[in-house]
């Protein structure tokens, strides 16, 4: 599991080339790991009219759904002014998290924030959205 990690971590660097982000100037990229092994990437994609702005996280879950992927086991985050290396941690925002809750078991699913290949955190979806509200909750 530790190279499929780096690989993915590798992977969300690489999708930061394909943000789209004239805005913010702050590209984002996403790699998530399906549970049968393929990755799906995804980018921040900014607009004008900021609301319809989607985070790379979104963009990734939605595109894995949109082609049938339900079953999710880790994302990586990386994030940083574009055409610059990342100095910092970009962390999921709060919808994004809540996404995650929708398809993912915060017991186990794994999201790793970037800043390079040897300094990255790695935490659960519980302890990113602790008290969570999901399709359990919902669920008799």
């Amino acid at each position: 599991m530790k190279k499929e990690l780096k690989n993915l971590m590798i992977i969300a660097m690489e999708a930061r080339k394909y943000s789209y982000c004239p805005y913010s100037n702050y590209s984002v990229g996403a790699a998530l790991l399906c549970k049968d092994g393929r990755v799906i990437m995804g980018s921040n994609i900014e607009n004008a009219s900021y609301g319809a702005t989607n985070c790379a996280e979104r963009t990734a879950f939605f595109k894995a759904v949109s082609e049938g992927e339900k079953d999710f086991v880790a994302i990586a985050i990386s994030g940083g002014f574009k055409d610059m290396e990342s100095d910092s941690f970009a962390y999921p925002c709060g919808v994004c998290r809540q996404v995650m809750r929708e398809f993912c078991d915060e017991e186990k699913f794994k999201i790793l924030v970037v800043k390079n290949e040897k300094e990255y955190e790695e935490y659960l979806l519980k302890d990113l959205l602790p008290k969570s509200f999901g399709p359990n909750n919902l669920s008799g």
